[in-house]
């Protein structure tokens, strides 16, 4: 490599309510890995994690790894400096960062265009969903679907009055954890349940009708499920819109929980982690706006 190269990602916030495997936005939290080559793999981690100063655990030390042998070179090492502003196994996209930060060193590296198919072809290796991979990649609010033939994707500009206030409490809930529990099928009622807010969730953003949010945020195809695992999840709603929230979802699988607001913001952060710490569970809040502009690399 013989230079340092810095690549930052942003957080992502998954589903929004009833965009369930559709949605995702990219938010202004971002990972930051600072990498040179070495012989060996040295990790650093900010704050401290044990876990991923582990080589083997280490998600972006292993796409990088993966990526540099397809190319028929061997992966000599690494020096890396990972600075974690977004928490782990809480539903904002902490995964999604290491993956994309992989895939783009590797082909900043290499000196090789990324193209979509390329990016899919190596981040379907790590995780399968473009709801999350997109928005950290490219930045903004994006609706996807993946076929097996290919990944189609339209990026939405989103209202720069909205801003989205995250209340992150004080324990993991890991994906695989979050979709088992998650039903084979669905009844059909529930399915034009989500159908119809999916599209008025679209429509109230594109003609900034904010009023229809709270209708559109709802969901039947993974909050009922997932809900258990939430203390207070119920509860954490209710507050947020008596503190004047215009729509509340889970973020992703969880655990964190997500509103939408144009006003009030602290109010409803409070308000959220209030909800959170009546059921004995601490918890923070951040309020975000949306990345328009997605992963970032340069050398330093």
């Amino acid at each position: 490599m013989g230079k340092v190269i810095k690549v930052r990602v942003p957080a992502t916030s998954a589903n929004l309510g009833a965009g369930f495997d559709t949605f995702g936005i990219a938010l202004d939290l971002y990972n930051e890995f600072i990498v040179e080559e070495a012989e060996g793999v040295y990790i650093e981690s900010y704050p401290e994690n044990k876990f991923l100063q582990n080589p083997e655990n280490n998600l972006y030390i292993q796409v990088v790894k993966t990526l540099c042998e397809a190319e028929g070179k061997k992966f000599k090492g690494a020096k890396l400096k990972q600075i974690n502003n977004v928490p782990v196994a809480r539903g904002l996209g902490s995964s999604a960062t290491a993956i994309v930060a992989g895939i783009v060193t590797a082909f900043y590296v290499h000196k090789k265009e990324l193209t979509d198919e390329e990016f899919f072809k190596w981040a379907y290796r790590f995780e399968p969903h473009p709801d999350n991979l997109l928005p950290a990649w490219k930045g903004g609010f994006i609706t996807a679907l993946k076929t097996e033939e290919k990944t189609y994707y339209q990026k939405i500009d989103f209202p720069e009055d909205l801003k989205f206030i995250v209340a992150i409490p004080d324990f993991e809930l890991s994906t695989e954890k979050a979709r088992s529990v998650l039903p084979k099928e669905i009844p059909l009622k529930d399915g034009i349940f989500n159908l119809q807010r999916a599209s008025l969730f679209l429509t109230s953003i594109i003609n900034k009708n904010y009023e229809f949010l709270k209708v559109a945020m709802e969901d039947r195809f993974h909050q009922p499920y997932r809900k258990s695992f939430i203390p207070n999840f119920d509860k954490v709603i209710q507050y947020a819109y008596q503190a004047g929230a215009l729509g509340v979802s889970l973020s992703g699988a969880g655990s964190s929980m997500v509103a939408l607001s144009d006003k009030n913001f602290e109010e409803i952060g409070k308000s959220m982690v209030k909800a959170f710490e009546e059921a004995g569970i601490n918890a923070e809040y951040k309020i975000l706006n949306v990345d328009k502009k997605g992963t970032k690399i340069e050398e330093i």
